[in-house]
């Protein structure tokens, strides 16, 4: 199991960690979601031992790693520029680290031909890589990190540079492989298609902290922020005050009143920050929500409607540009954030 516990980092006087913790158990895959400058691929390095932390430890089965190199860890690393060489074919860039390892000639067979076949790339073991695609690049890539038979894999975006198409496949053939090596993982990403699908467990970092943690079902029913609600596009997040506390919770906004379950003793005149989710609103002569038609935009089987005041609803059918509308929003439509 891997641990990390208390890690500080920081970069010409600016934090880019600041107290990470958390741990990664035999066959589970964490994903580390955050935008452009959160400290995600920093975290990887530490982990990977390209880079030392301020503060705080990394520990492998209970052995502490800071004086471990990283040639040593037994970690596979993924990039998303795949870092292959362009003069060695396909079967010869996956036995690459092997042969660096002084390992016999027939366990290097062994070995590369077993990854090989782990991402379906058997036949394409004489190719040279620069006449492979993007998502064939990619896989020789994992073909390779598989090899050595890591302890840990480790993903920093390596579906960034792929199309939308091919990205959703390999994000597919991806969950597939860790699932069927049982290899400890953890994936590294902007994009939350990318951590919804491939997470058991998905971790949140904003401004080098983890700000929310657990399955991608519970992070995205309950964002707990505002912040992270705005990330994840959960919906809209409204601020409002506390008109009414009666069991049922009444929020005055400056787009209506909504009513919710809260389950928290909040007094009346207290400020409250709410998500609205735009699904399962109904649209109705008169209801706690109007506003203007600003744009409807075909969205898979449904509308997604902006008004004029900002918020996004989806409807089953497109009202006109311009037109004034009442939605009904239910009490499970809305909830509090910190």
């Amino acid at each position: 199991m891997l641990e990390l516990r208390n890690l500080h980092k920081s970069y010409e006087g600016t934090p880019l960690l600041r107290g990470i913790s958390f741990s990664v158990a035999a066959g589970e895959t964490v994903c580390l979601l955050g935008p452009s400058g959160s400290g995600k691929s920093t975290l990887l390095r530490i982990i990977a031992g390209l880079e030392s932390p301020e503060k705080g430890s990394v520990s492998w089965e209970g052995q502490d790693l800071a004086s471990v190199p990283a040639h040593r860890r037994g970690f596979g690393l993924v990039f998303q520029d795949y870092a292959l060489f362009p003069h060695l074919n396909v079967v010869e860039n996956v036995a690459f680290g092997l042969k660096m390892a002084d390992l016999p000639p027939q366990e290097i067979k062994a070995r590369t031909t077993s990854a090989l076949e782990k991402v379906n790339l058997t036949k394409f073991k004489d190719r040279s890589v620069t006449d492979l695609s993007g998502g064939e690049q990619q896989r020789v890539a994992l073909a390779r990190a598989l090899a050595p038979n890591p302890h840990l894999l480790m993903f920093d975006e390596p579906l960034g540079a792929l199309d939308r198409n091919l990205r959703e496949q390999l994000m597919a053939e991806l969950r597939r492989i860790l699932h069927a090596t049982h290899v400890p993982a953890i994936y590294v990403t902007h994009d939350q298609a990318e951590a919804f699908t491939l997470a058991d467990r998905l971790l949140l970092l904003h401004d080098g902290e983890i700000i929310r943690s657990g399955t991608p079902q519970e992070v995205w029913n309950k964002p707990g922020s505002a912040w992270a609600a705005r990330f994840l596009d959960a919906g809209n997040v409204i601020e409002g005050l506390v008109r009414a506390n009666t069991g049922t919770l009444q929020v005055e906004t400056s787009v209506g009143v909504f009513e919710l379950n809260c389950g928290q003793p909040h007094k009346v005149g207290e400020k409250l920050v709410l998500l609205v989710r735009p699904q399962g609103v109904r649209r109705v002569s008169q209801g706690n929500l109007s506003g203007v038609v600003a744009d409807a935009v075909f969205f898979q089987d449904r509308f997604k409607v902006t008004l004029d005041n900002g918020l996004f609803f989806y409807l089953p059918e497109a009202p006109r540009i311009g037109e004034g509308i009442f939605l009904e929003i239910s009490s499970q439509a809305v909830q509090c954030l910190s």
